[in-house]
């Protein structure tokens, strides 16, 4: 249990390590703009609606292209709005930890633009007001707050973007109005400088311009990556699909394509292995194609057949399965045998027909790409379309049986060639 849940670990931080490379995730901000205390404020006292008085800077996580996390503090100061209001100045300063989300790319902005973004982000933290014209208090009031808003990007580089952002602040456990002159509660104390002891909560707004730097050695940041260009253009991929077509070619037409053909010159007909190469089962020196009796050790003057009639023809087709001779192919991930070795399946179903006392399993293989489970399903597949072959050829079920084996891991998995004689349907005497 221990080394599967060291080997999750493992692949999640390769997982990690390889999306780093494909974007920049960490930024710096830096903002500066208005803010907007809508209240409690004390009866009387105002604010102007673009209050200019705030700073923030912040730094920013993408952990992929959609969402992040940022540490960000403002800072700034309530004043009143002039010739309306009596004075004041609340100082106040607050600390938040945001989850970020790039709406730009949830919502496709690719499709139309882009240079154009959109961030939503919300956070909890904390913060205090100080209050300069009061007589109720000389000490900063400390608050714990949320805050949510959405940030509107314009792309300047690689390195760079101009921001917009509105946020709304909710203080909560807010002793004192904004301006610091009353307590934050329905009914004031009778006595001055009474604190009735009630917390309540205080709205605010910020509106801001700024400028996000962004980090790393990649060329786009998560806010601009788009997975999509990471995949060929039309050109490179008819490029692409025009060099494979070429390496499918079979000039000698023994269904063996030329880049995996070692006998690019087989004769037309000829019996070939997944190397393209001329079977001879029996090693009696006739090729396959050329052997009446391919099974058989034979002269060559009797077209490969013995000059004595064998009698136990049952070892010579053993021998053929333990020497791996008689097999069916199968290309990639799939259940219809290649055409060159149909023919195998036809000497099974020969050699059945006149021994009707032989039963034979029908074993299905796969390589070791893919799932462990998927293969298991597609070697059943293989061996099932071999049985089916046998069956319409003349040979009853009954004397039939048919398995799949799943992977077969005695070839070597890195090798194209060994993976290919890998995927087959085999057979077993029973």
């Amino acid at each position: 249990m221990k080394k599967q849940v060291l080997s999750l670990v493992l692949l999640g931080l390769s997982n990690l390590l390889l999306a780093q490379t494909d974007f920049n995730r960490w930024s710096l901000e830096t903002n500066a703009g208005f803010n907007k205390p809508m209240g409690p404020l004390t009866p009387g006292y105002l604010s102007p609606t673009l209050n200019i008085g705030h700073l923030d800077f912040g730094v920013r996580y993408m952990v992929n292209e959609k969402f992040g996390l940022k540490a960000d503090a403002g800072f700034g100061s309530f004043s009143e709005a002039k010739d309306k209001s009596p004075s004041f100045t609340t100082n106040y300063f607050r600390a938040n930890i945001q989850g970020v989300a790039n709406l730009g790319r949830i919502m496709n902005f690719e499709s139309f633009t882009r240079s154009v973004g959109f961030l939503g982000h919300f956070g909890v933290g904390g913060g205090s007001l100080k209050f300069e014209q009061t007589t109720l208090t000389t000490d900063p009031e400390y608050v714990y707050n949320f805050i949510t808003g959405l940030t509107g990007q314009l792309k300047l580089g690689t390195r760079v973007a101009l921001t917009g952002d509105i946020s709304m602040i909710i203080n909560g456990r807010q002793t004192y109005t904004f301006d610091g002159n009353q307590y934050n509660a329905e009914v004031q104390p009778p006595a001055p400088n009474s604190n009735p002891m009630v917390h309540a909560t205080g709205t605010w707004w910020t509106g801001t311009l700024g400028l996000n730097f962004y980090l790393g050695k990649q060329t786009e940041h998560a806010d601009w990556y788009i997975a999509a260009d990471r995949y060929a253009t039309k050109v490179e991929l008819n490029s692409q699909i025009n060099g494979i077509k070429d390496m499918l070619k079979d000039a000698d037409g023994d269904g063996v394509p030329n880049f995996l053909d070692k006998e690019p010159n087989t004769p037309a007909g000829a019996r070939v292995n997944a190397s393209g190469m001329t079977l001879d089962s029996d090693g009696d020196g006739t090729p396959d194609h050329l052997d009446q009796c391919p099974f058989q050790p034979g002269s060559t003057s009797l077209n490969g057949c013995p000059v004595e009639e064998v009698k136990d023809q049952v070892d010579f087709f053993k021998k053929a399965i333990n020497e791996g001779y008689v097999n069916v192919y199968f290309a990639f991930d799939s259940a219809k045998p290649l055409g060159y070795s149909i023919s195998a399946a036809s000497y099974v179903a020969n050699f059945l027909k006149k021994n009707p006392g032989v039963n034979l399993e029908i074993k299905g293989y796969a390589d070791e790409l893919g799932p462990e489970d998927y293969n298991m399903k597609l070697s059943e597949k293989r061996a099932k379309a071999v049985y089916n072959m046998l069956i319409a050829s003349g040979v009853e079920a009954s004397r039939l049986s048919f398995k799949g084996y799943g992977e077969d891991t005695s070839v070597d998995k890195s090798s194209a060639e060994s993976r290919q004689l890998a995927r087959r349907a085999s057979f077993a005497v029973n």
